[in-house]
C-alpha cells in the first residue's frame, strides 16, 4: 500500500492511470446505449423468469459485464476478438507454411497474427450477432426485436451497429494497451464489465426478506475460498531443474549454473471457459434454422439440439465440464509445442539433468506439462460448474440462482487482471526507481 503514493508522484504512471481510468469510464458510458428497435422490457422480462433460460442468458451477461441485460451495442465485449486470436493460434501447429512464418521472423509474424485477428473479428462478431439475437428471440418470442435473415435495412443496421460495437470496444481496449497500463487493455475491458455487475448481484441478494443474512454470509465465505483456491492453482509451477552451461570471463571458465525451468499447473488460463461456452451454444443456434424445416428427421434433430443445448440442464453442465477439461488439455499443449523449450534450451546449451538434449527434452517437458495440467484441468471445470454445485447443495431458486456466477467464472477473470495488473504496475514503478527508493526508506 505504501506504493500507492509513487503511482502519483511519477508523472508518466500518473499519465497512463488517468488514461486508462478515462477510456474505461467511456466504455462502461457505451454499454448503456442500446440496440436500434430493442424492447428492454421483453428483456426484462426474460431474465425476470426463473429457470435455465435465466441462469444461461445471467452468464453471457456476466461475461459480457451486463450488456446482455441491456441488449447494447457492446453486448458481445471483445470476445469476438478473443475466439480470432485462439482459432489463429491453434491453426499455426497445423498449417506448416503458418508455423514457418512465426519461426522465421517472431516479430513479423506477431504483427501478422494481429492483423489477420482484427479482419477474422468482424466475422465472427456478425456470425455472434445472429447467434445471440436468435437464441433472445428462441426464448423470448418476437417481442425482443424484429430480425429476420435477409438484405433488408432493419437487418443491416443491427448488424452493423452490434459488429461496430464490438470493434470499438477492441479499439478502446488497444488505446489502454498502448497508452494507459501496458498489454492489459482487453482484460480491463472485461475486467471493468464484471466488477460492475457485483453491486447490483449483492442487491439482488439482499432482497431475500427470510434468507438475507445465510445467504449474504454464505456468498462471502464462497467467494472468499474461491480467490483463495484460484490465487493458489494460478500461482502453481512444476520447477524442472536446469543445468546451465558456464560462462567465459576472461582466461576463467565460470562453472556451470544451476536453475529451474517453471511449468504452470493453468496455462490456458479463461480461455478454455469461453471456447466451451461458445462450442456448446452453437448447437443451438443452428438448430434454429432447421426447426421448421420441411424435412421431419431435421426438425426432430433440431429440437433435440435446443432442448439439450439451448437451456441449462444436469445434461449440459456435465457436458460443460468435461468440454473444459478437454479444451484445458488441448490449449494448453498447443501454447506448449509453440514455445518448443526442447529447442530452445539446446541453443542455450542447457539441459535437464538426466534428459538428452533436443526433441528427447521437449518430449520429457510435455510428460511433465500434461500431468500437472489435470489438476489445473479439473480445477477449471469445477470453476465452470460452480453454480450447479451451488445448487444442487444450497438451492437459492429464483434470479439467485445465477448470482454466483460471480465467485466462478468471474472471479477467475478478476484475479487474474488484478496480479497481471499489479506485476505490470511493479515493474514499471522499479523500472524509474521508486521501488529502491521504498527500500530506502
Amino acid at each position: 500500500m505504501k506504493r500507492l503514493r509513487f503511482l502519483w508522484i511519477s508523472p508518466d504512471i500518473r499519465n497512463r492511470l488517468l488514461i486508462t481510468f478515462g477510456l474505461l469510464a467511456i466504455y462502461r458510458l457505451a454499454a448503456h446505449v442500446p440496440v436500434p428497435g430493442v424492447n428492454r422490457l421483453a428483456i426484462a422480462q426474460l431474465f425476470a423468469k426463473p429457470g435455465g433460460a435465466q441462469t444461461l442468458f445471467g452468464l453471457l451477461d456476466l461475461l459480457s459485464g451486463g450488456t446482455v441485460s441491456t441488449f447494447s451495442v457492446l453486448a458481445m465485449g471483445v470476445y469476438p476478438y478473443i475466439t480470432g486470436q485462439i482459432i489463429l493460434q491453434i491453426l499455426v501447429p497445423i498449417i506448416p507454411a503458418l508455423q514457418a512464418r512465426m519461426e522465421e521472423d517472431p516479430r513479423e509474424g506477431r504483427k501478422w497474427m494481429e492483423k489477420w485477428t482484427y479482419f477474422l473479428a468482424i466475422p465472427m462478431a456478425a456470425l455472434q450477432a445472429v447467434g445471440q439475437i436468435r437464441l433472445f428471440q428462441q426464448f423470448a418470442g418476437g417481442n425482443v426485436l424484429t430480425f429476420n435473415l435477409g438484405f433488408n435495412l432493419s437487418t443491416l443496421t443491427i448488424l452493423a451497429t452490434m459488429t461496430a460495437g464490438t470493434m470499438f470496444a477492441i479499439w478502446l481496449g488497444e488505446l489502454i494497451s498502448e497508452h494507459g497500463i501496458r498489454n492489459q487493455g482487453l482484460s480491463l475491458i472485461i475486467f471493468s464489465g464484471i466488477v460492475s455487475r457485483i453491486p447490483t448481484n449483492l442487491g439482488q441478494l439482499m432482497e431475500s426478506q427470510q434468507q438475507r443474512v445465510p445467504i449474504l454470509v454464505f456468498f462471502l465465505l464462497l467467494t472468499v475460498l474461491t480467490i483463495f483456491v484460484i490465487v493458489y492453482v494460478q500461482e502453481g509451477r512444476r520447477l524442472v531443474p536446469v543445468m546451465y552451461p558456464g560462462r567465459r570471463v576472461g582466461n576463467r571458465m565460470s562453472m556451470p549454473v544451476k536453475g529451474t525451468l517453471p511449468l504452470m499447473v493453468n496455462m490456458a488460463g479463461m480461455i478454455p471457459l469461453i471456447f466451451a461456452q461458445s462450442i456448446l451454444t452453437f448447437p443451438a443456434v443452428l438448430a434454429q434454422f432447421f426447426v421448421d424445416s420441411s424435412s421431419q428427421f431435421l426438425a426432430r434433430a433440431a429440437v433435440w439440439l435446443q432442448t439439450n443445448f439451448g437451456g441449462i440442464n444436469s445434461t449440459y453442465w456435465i457436458l460443460y465440464f468435461f468440454m473444459v477439461v478437454a479444451f484445458t488439455f488441448f490449449y494448453t499443449d498447443v501454447l506448449f509445442q509453440q514455445q518448443n523449450y526442447g529447442e530452445n534450451l539446446k541453443r542455450t546449451g542447457a539441459q535437464v539433468p538426466g534428459v538428452t538434449k533436443g526433441a528427447a527434452t521437449q518430449r520429457y517437458l510435455t510428460r511433465v506439462i500434461r500431468r500437472i495440467t489435470l489438476v489445473g484441468a479439473v480445477f477449471l471445470g469445477v470453476v465452470a460448474i460452480m453454480p450447479f454445485l451451488v445448487g444442487v447443495f444450497y438451492p437459492l431458486g429464483g434470479q439467485n440462482s445465477g448470482l454466483l456466477l460471480v465467485s466462478s467464472s468471474g472471479l477467475l477473470i478478476v484475479v487474474g487482471v488484478i496480479r497481471d495488473t499489479y506485476r505490470n504496475i511493479e515493474a514499471e514503478l522499479k523500472l524509474r526507481g521508486y521501488d529502491s527508493a521504498l527500500l530506502v526508506r
